[in-house]
């Protein structure tokens, strides 16, 4: 879908554009955009998944110089160490699940996306009427599409390639939670396949994975969503070699539920998941 923009300025300022996002105009506020990326804190709690060790950042260090200014160091320099999928809200794409390397930075979209963000609770597995593969475990929770649907908006100003999910309940603590020891909610396979049929391209979550933590490697959800066979490892067997999942975002209580647009911003890191920083900008329906 095509995003169409008249820019408005005031003084040294943009303050708003008009956009026509298929058939239908709308005013984006392009001075409020909301964050939706957990800030990577080297020196306080961090979200941490599958065990991995937290990021870190140090000092470079070579003969003569310190690497920091408080040790002597003419500027900061610093290392940086991270795992991507693991460490903090990253964005990946096809090539997590290929033999050929895939860099998600070229994939992902440089402009707005029509996104919808949805507030969803999770649902007992026990009594979800839905599953994936393997089967869930007592004592997990899925998205399920029932409630997916329950929450689609009935109306909308166009028609969304992007969805946010945000899960309920939203504690502040989810910013630094480390699920090593934990089995978060996930997407059931129903689920998956309703956002293909609806046409999501790029999908962004609160959880550290749309699947399992631990799922004898089937990823089915990630399978569906990026066009993949149960058994296929090359990016010609996908049929949405160009979808994008983004995984452990949080989503603050202030967005309310509804439309707006949605700008992926990725570094040119090459890797088939990069941190990233996706942005939801508030509309103003004309």
């Amino acid at each position: 879908m095509h995003v169409f923009a008249v820019w408005h300025r005031h003084g040294a300022n943009w303050l708003n554009a008009r956009i026509s996002v298929g058939s239908r105009e709308v005013t984006v506020d392009l001075e409020r955009p909301i964050s939706l990326a957990i800030d990577l804190d080297f020196s306080e709690r961090q979200p941490r998944h599958f065990g991995a060790p937290l990021a870190i950042s140090r000092p470079f260090a070579a003969p003569g110089f310190s690497g920091a200014v408080e040790q002597g160091a003419s500027c900061n320099c610093q290392t940086i160490t991270l795992i991507p999928h693991c460490n903090g809200t990253h964005t990946e794409c096809v090539g997590h699940l290929t033999r050929e390397p895939l860099d998600a930075h070229r994939v992902t979209p440089v402009g707005l996306l029509p996104a919808l963000l949805i507030s969803v609770e999770p649902v007992a597995a026990e009594v979800a009427g839905e599953g994936t593969d393997p089967a869930p475990q007592p004592g997990d929770f899925l998205i399920t599409r029932r409630a997916i649907e329950n929450r689609w908006p009935e109306s909308a100003p166009f028609k969304a390639s992007a969805l946010v999910i945000r899960t309920l309940p939203n504690p502040l603590e989810k910013r630094h939670q480390d699920y090593t020891d934990k089995t978060p909610p996930y997407l059931s396979r129903e689920a998956a396949l309703m956002l293909t049929e609806r046409g999501i391209e790029h999908l962004v979550v609160d959880l550290p994975s749309v699947d399992r933590s631990h799922d004898e490697g089937r990823l089915t959800v990630h399978r569906i969503f990026f066009g993949l066979s149960r058994t296929a490892v090359t990016i010609g067997q996908a049929t949405r070699a160009r979808s994008t999942i983004t995984e452990l975002a949080y989503v603050p209580d202030t967005a309310k539920d509804g439309p707006y647009l949605l700008a992926l911003q990725v570094p040119a890191l090459c890797g088939d998941a990069v941190p990233s920083r996706p942005l939801l900008y508030p509309l103003l329906l004309a």
